[in-house]
């Protein structure tokens, strides 16, 4: 059976593992790469026209962006500690030198830079809200890293989200993909997975209204779902928790959903084991 276009399975060996372009996902804002570093490793590049969230996933690693030095960045072992990770904002046309201080692992997130003047700064893992949303089995914990609230970014939002084995997430599914507030806003978007155990696996779909679009999936270790438009809840089967990174931008910074119509009945408060919010 052939793979799902939307689906970009991981590369086992080498230092990129996953390497998303507006052009390969045929659209027009997010970027996304993966990159594993091992210690001593480094890596050299500029933004070009692109602003950029380095997020430290897992490992340690000193940055200079434009000469201006950051210091051991990243303290996580694994994806699933329950702490915040390190992460890093630059701006467009910036010089980036990574070192790698020990074994890590890099999501390079990236969104037009906008033709407004901005600085580099790291993102205070501290000060990341944390908080867990949903109940039963709908229930996840997320960690905004780079949220709306945040008017230091162009385009650019980005989100981790663990959801524990047997858990429904990004559920009942919702979807971003019109230019039409209050209501709804278009924001395309990356899904980043991790399991644990490694060797398991969970399942996305993407669907829209009118099943023009309609992909279910298994993902794996590693694996990235790109989502252009439409639904796009995700399941962690019983034994396996789900970790997943979200970058999402689009024309305007804002993230304002839809639920889908048919599942929007959890969310009623006279629903038996109701559901609460229903996004990340």
């Amino acid at each position: 059976m052939a793979l799902s276009p939307l689906l970009i399975k991981a590369a086992a060996q080498g230092r990129t593992i996953v390497d998303v372009t507006p052009a390969r996902a045929g659209w027009a804002h997010v970027g996304f790469k993966v990159l594993r570093l091992k210690k001593g490793d480094t890596e050299r590049f500029s933004t070009e026209e692109r602003e950029l969230c380095i997020v430290v996933l897992t490992g340690t690693v000193d940055m200079e962006v434009d000469a201006q030095r950051y210091r051991q960045l990243g303290t996580r072992d694994s994806v699933f500690d329950p702490v915040s990770p390190a992460a890093l904002y630059a701006p467009g046309h910036a010089s980036i030198h990574i070192h790698a201080l020990r074994d890590a692992e890099l999501a390079l997130c990236s969104a037009p830079a906008g033709s407004q003047k901005r600085g580099a700064f790291v993102l205070d893992s501290a000060a990341m809200k944390r908080s867990v949303r949903g109940q039963g089995s709908n229930t996840r914990h997320v960690c905004d890293i780079l949220p709306q609230e945040d008017p230091r970014a162009a385009h650019l939002l980005v989100v981790e989200v663990l959801t524990p084995a047997g858990n429904a997430s990004s559920y009942p599914p919702h979807k971003h993909e019109r230019d039409a507030l209050p209501e709804e806003t278009m924001l395309e978007e990356t899904y980043y997975h991790r399991l644990n155990p490694p060797q398991g696996f969970a399942f996305q779909r993407v669907y829209t209204d009118d099943r023009s679009l309609d992909e279910s999936m298994a993902v794996e270790n590693h694996d990235t779902v790109m989502v252009p438009r439409g639904y796009h809840p995700v399941v962690a089967p019983h034994g396996y928790d789900l970790y997943y990174l979200n970058v999402m931008a689009g024309p305007s910074r804002c993230w304002k959903f839809k639920n889908d119509p048919a599942h929007a009945w959890m969310l009623l408060p006279d629903t038996q084991d109701r559901l609460a919010t229903p996004h990340s």
